[in-house]
């Protein structure tokens, strides 16, 4: 397209990025090694579809569940746009367990590549919390139980559990201010957190190359 062509012209991203975008593909990658490529791209529609529902979202005891309902009924595609990013976060989960599990198998993670298995756990874990936090804003009595029962598991831990669960929760109880607390995490610290250790899992990557033959 011209109006992409000038836009390069003036501001060259190809040339910019060139030694970043161009690296060779070993022969013996197969559809193994795709896991992580997939992950990240769901990580994006995540991501675009989030943002897309914050704009009909609202994040209070008395909107949260009319606010879903509404985006069912009233606004085009809405129920579309709720069940991509919903499918799209069950299968972010599949697709890291495959991915870590491949780099298991294959020992990609042993030195000296040993950041990148770490980087990738701290990934999983913002994962999990994603769908976590996630839950519970639909604010309906399955989402509202659900945390309940997962933040009190959490309460159980020995030491600083319940110090960590009244935080989570803003209180001794699941209340209005958890859902404000969960929304907070979930479009904010937990995006954040992922964007740090996938520019360092990718520039770890860049680094070290793509290892282990399966």
């Amino acid at each position: 397209m011209q109006i992409l062509d000038y836009l390069n012209d003036r501001l060259g991203f190809t040339n910019r990025h060139r030694r970043v975008l161009d690296k060779p593909v070993p022969e013996w990658i197969n559809y193994f090694y795709c896991f992580g490529g997939i992950t990240f791209t769901l990580f994006v529609i995540l991501l675009l579809t989030g943002l897309l529902l914050s704009m009909h979202y609202s994040p209070t005891e008395a909107e949260a569940y009319k606010s879903i309902q509404k985006l069912h009924r009233e606004v085009p595609l809405g129920a579309l746009l709720r069940g991509a990013h919903h499918w799209a976060g069950n299968l972010m989960v599949v697709t890291i367990l495959l991915h870590m599990l491949r780099v298991f198998v294959t020992g990609s993670y042993k030195n000296p590549r040993e950041l990148h298995w770490v980087a990738g756990s701290f990934l999983f874990l913002v994962t999990l919390s994603f769908g976590f936090t996630g839950y519970l804003l639909p604010w309906d009595q399955k989402a509202y139980w659900a945390t309940v029962i997962g933040t009190n598991m959490l309460g159980s831990a020995p030491l600083i559990g319940q110090f960590l669960a009244d935080l989570l929760r803003g209180g001794p109880d699941v209340t209005g201010r958890t859902l404000l607390r969960f929304y907070s995490i979930h479009v904010l610290w937990l995006p954040l957190g992922a964007g740090l250790f996938l520019w360092m899992h990718f520039h770890m990557i860049k680094r070290t190359g793509i290892s282990g033959k399966l």
